[in-house]
């Protein structure tokens, strides 16, 4: 069997003139050519052969003599698929074409009457540095393998959000976290702490939705000795014993209309007075925050005040749910099946194919605390050696497929290649066991989608 070919790089000629669209195709020999005469023909070449290059005229139906839909079809190129490298060409008052096409996210400029050769090698040069960015991407995916905090993930959706929460740690910026109940959001906090110049400072959680309202001013704020019944002695705060350090307000939604006045005049201010205290007392402590609520839906209702949201929201960083990160739920398990196997002493030593079935089919509304809950509870009710579906009490559950049949595939692959990879534990003999392929398959497979073991 004789080995494939390697894939030409993909360039998309978008040009009206029929004349000049010949003359461009037989001018790229070593590119894989495609041509569209209008904006509707160029999306949809987009969408279906995703070609890294595009070289484009502003002079397009219903409107040769202008740029509007030439600008029109540069903008959805690039709201598509941002990454594109496009040359725009244009005979229609260049200078400021070209100022409002770089403006407007475009690669290069070339003004008509087209040189062949010459818009050769910007059309080379946009391969290269296309090829160089998308490489570089890779590498920092890869580095990021690891991800911070020591969270356990593979799944690309979480390494962008750890990637992200490594590179807002060094400033000294407020931070909100908003995901569902059970995503992470405190080991994500603590990996903002530990990332940070304050990581040799305290890390100080609170969950404010645990403290009843009348308790929770003195907890934040602090009380001095006499100051309401029962203050036997002068006690810090959470802020106050974060100073120098990180506060983490775990469900800052719960805070109540009243004390969050107290806590914008702090986050302002930088300084606090505890209950019954008149001094008033400088605190340096850096603010994380986390929410499973609509925060933003609570600011727009009036129960969450929209200049304390813009305090703690400086950055935000949106988690995903155990769903939504592809190939982790079966590489949690794994981890929490041998995590409570040694701390109980069990005889359990993995998972039967049916329990591996049913945690992939799972929608896990609980996310990862769910998970974990059901391993300890499986690993204590397991009969044999393996953990059974019925040890874990799991249902089938069912997914909603894209209607783009080539993101389908795609996406259907790289989920079985992750849920394979997780079950072998990176062994990739027994991943291509599992997926029925060979080694050299999964190997270009493995290439084809950027994955590895």
């Amino acid at each position: 069997m004789s080995a494939p070919q390697t894939e030409r790089p993909k360039l998309l000629i978008v040009e009206d003139d029929l004349g000049l669209q010949r003359q461009l195709r037989w001018a790229y020999e070593g590119y894989d050519v495609f041509v569209a005469g209008s904006r509707a023909e160029a999306i949809d070449m987009l969408r279906a052969e995703e070609p890294a290059v595009v070289t484009l005229d502003l002079g397009l139906p219903p409107d040769p003599d202008g740029t509007t839909e030439g600008f029109a079809t540069l903008a959805e190129i690039l709201a598509l698929k941002p990454d594109t490298k496009v040359i725009v060409a244009s005979g229609h008052g260049a200078r400021d074409s070209a100022r409002q096409a770089i403006a407007g996210g475009a690669w290069d400029f070339y003004q008509k009457p087209i040189d062949i050769d010459a818009l050769g090698l910007i059309v080379s040069r946009a391969f290269h540095v296309h090829a160089i960015e998308a490489e570089n991407r890779r590498l920092a995916e890869r580095a990021s393998g690891t991800a911070l905090g020591g969270m356990i993930t593979a799944a690309p959706e979480m390494l962008k959000v750890t990637r992200t929460i490594e590179r807002v740690a060094g400033a000294d910026v407020s931070v909100m976290l908003l995901g569902a109940s059970g995503t992470g959001k405190e080991l994500l906090a603590r990996g903002v702490h530990d990332a940070s110049p304050r990581s040799k400072g305290a890390f100080v959680a609170i969950n404010c939705a645990a403290i009843p309202d009348t308790l929770l001013e003195s907890e934040l704020f602090g009380h001095e000795k006499g100051a309401f019944t029962g203050a036997v002695k002068t006690t810090e705060g959470k802020i106050e014993q974060a100073d120098g350090g990180t506060l983490f307000l775990d469900e800052i939604g719960d805070v109540p209309l009243p004390l969050q006045v107290k806590l914008l005049r702090f986050l302002q201010e930088r300084e606090i007075e505890r209950i019954g205290g008149r001094k008033a007392i400088a605190v340096d402590t850096r603010i994380v925050c986390a929410t499973h609520q609509d925060i933003d839906a609570m600011v727009a209702a009036g129960t969450f005040r929209e200049d304390l949201y813009y305090r703690l929201a400086e950055i935000v960083v949106r988690i995903p749910s155990l769903a939504e990160r592809s190939g982790d739920a079966s590489l949690l398990a794994s981890h929490f099946l041998k995590k409570y196997a040694k701390q109980m002493h069990s005889a359990v030593t993995g998972l039967a194919p049916d329990a591996r079935a049913a945690i992939d089919a799972w929608g896990w509304p609980g996310n990862v605390r769910e998970l974990e809950n059901r391993m300890k509870r499986a690993v204590i009710m397991a009969e044999g050696k393996l953990v059974t579906a019925a040890d874990l009490d799991l249902a089938e559950g069912s997914e909603e497929v894209p209607l783009n049949l080539r993101a389908a595939r795609e996406g259907a692959d790289r989920k079985a290649i992750r849920q394979a990879l997780a079950r072998a534990e990176g062994n990739i003999s027994n991943t291509a066991k599992l997926l029925g392929v060979s080694r050299p398959t999964l190997y270009d497979l493995l290439k084809s989608y950027d994955l590895h073991a």
